[in-house]
């Protein structure tokens, strides 16, 4: 019994190091962009000042002097905001009648939403710059809502699809024998019950958003240009000011990481339950 004990509470202690250590490992990236940001750019690129060296708030007041991060920041949270809202106000819907309605191709239409994930965007970016340059709308907010509500509405409709499939469909007969129309059975009963599923879809559909880097380089210059177009910009031909891309990159992640931090339970729930499942 001794022996059986000692064995259990090694693998219990071996499990937490081990999880010490992936979690270090998944850290370690943000604390040296954290730890390069307050190194001026020639100290950033020297040996000498790996570890140690005299940190320095330059390259932030240079970002919010110079940079106008707080205009780039409040873009960012206009388009990934919307966005999120109008993923929403579409998968809901289309998520119940799948759900609660399904038809023989419903396993197909959900497959082929999907699919289009496997789409590489380079593909599709001259298409995408002619069609936005042609009618007015690069460089708006309502292009790069657009455009972050539609990549992501897929993984939106998935998740919520999965979870409104564990709420029993007899619930929703009853309220159509009280006379419930369609939107009263949306408003009233799904939602309600698939409250947590609708939160953790919503929470990771804005991190999806925030962090998209690749649209909103290429379909906005200034007016809609978000963080990633801020962080993009610190580069030239004589190369990369590391000092000042560390303290803008930094300034990007930082809030969604905070919110991730605080969010952890709703986003692991969405992961494995929502989406995995």
């Amino acid at each position: 019994m001794a022996i059986v004990a000692s064995s259990s509470r090694f693998g219990r202690q071996a499990r937490t190091v081990a999880a010490w250590a992936v979690g270090l490992l998944f850290f370690f990236p943000i604390f040296w962009l954290v730890l390069t940001s307050f190194k001026t750019d020639a100290d950033a690129v020297k040996p000498e000042f790996l570890i140690f060296f005299t940190p320095t708030l330059e390259n932030y007041l240079n970002m919010t002097e110079n940079y106008d991060y707080w205009r780039f920041a409040t873009n960012s949270v206009i388009t990934s905001v919307l966005a999120t809202i109008f993923a929403l106000f579409v998968g809901i819907p289309a998520a119940y009648a799948m759900a609660f309605n399904p038809t023989h191709r419903t396993k197909d239409v959900l497959m082929w939403m999907l699919s289009t994930k496997m789409l590489p965007a380079a593909a599709v970016l001259y298409p995408m710059t002619f069609i936005t340059k042609s009618m007015g709308l690069f460089d708006t907010h309502f292009m790069v809502v657009l455009v972050l509500c539609l990549i992501n509405l897929p993984i939106v409709i998935w998740m919520l699809f999965t979870y409104f499939k564990e709420i029993p469909k007899e619930i929703i007969e009853a309220g159509q024998m009280d006379g419930v129309n369609t939107w009263g059975e949306i408003k009233e009963i799904l939602i309600p019950l698939a409250w947590g599923g609708i939160a953790s879809t919503a929470l990771l559909c804005f991190i999806f958003c925030w962090n998209e880097a690749y649209w909103t380089v290429r379909l906005t210059t200034t007016e809609a240009a978000t963080l990633s177009k801020l962080i993009e910009g610190n580069r030239a031909p004589e190369g990369l000011f590391f000092g000042r891309l560390s303290a803008v990159s930094a300034a990007a992640v930082g809030p969604i990481v905070v919110l991730g931090w605080f969010c952890q339970k709703q986003l692991v729930q969405g992961l494995t339950f929502g989406a995995v499942k």
